[in-house]
């Protein structure tokens, strides 16, 4: 679901764009002014969400953007397993698989609480929580 709709030029540093259908984090935002009779462009810097991947657009300034909901939970280790570890949410007490970030990997374990991103149905341990 998506959240809103902004433009090239109101994508700041931080927010979170659909490009493709793939949310990312956008980085910089470097705005150039328009001429007499043009339109002004926009380089956008952005980072993937899910892999890490870096994406550099330009785009004019009218250029539209969807913004993704971004729910964020909490939940507790299970075990891990295969690039996945089950987790169960601490306020529904529902257990699931979920994958992890990469640089995460040596942190995973069980009993640990950590925070989930749920985007467009998508969903992944983003960090550890109190370590």
């Amino acid at each position: 679901m998506v959240l809103k709709i902004i433009e090239a030029t109101q994508a700041k540093s931080g927010a979170m764009i659909l490009i493709e259908g793939e949310p990312y984090s956008v980085k910089s935002n470097d705005i150039s002014k328009s001429g007499k009779h043009g339109a002004s462009k926009c380089r956008i810097e952005a980072i993937r969400v899910f892999s890490g991947k870096k994406k550099i657009l330009a785009v004019p300034g009218h250029e539209r953007f969807d913004v993704p909901n971004v729910e964020k939970r909490r939940a507790q280790i299970l075990s891990r397993e295969n690039g996945e570890v089950s987790v169960m949410d601490l306020e529904s007490y529902e257990t699931t698989s979920v994958p992890y970030l990469e640089e995460l990997k040596d942190k995973m374990e069980p009993e640990r609480q950590v925070e989930i991103w749920d985007i467009e149905g998508r969903k992944m341990v983003m960090r550890i929580l109190g370590a």
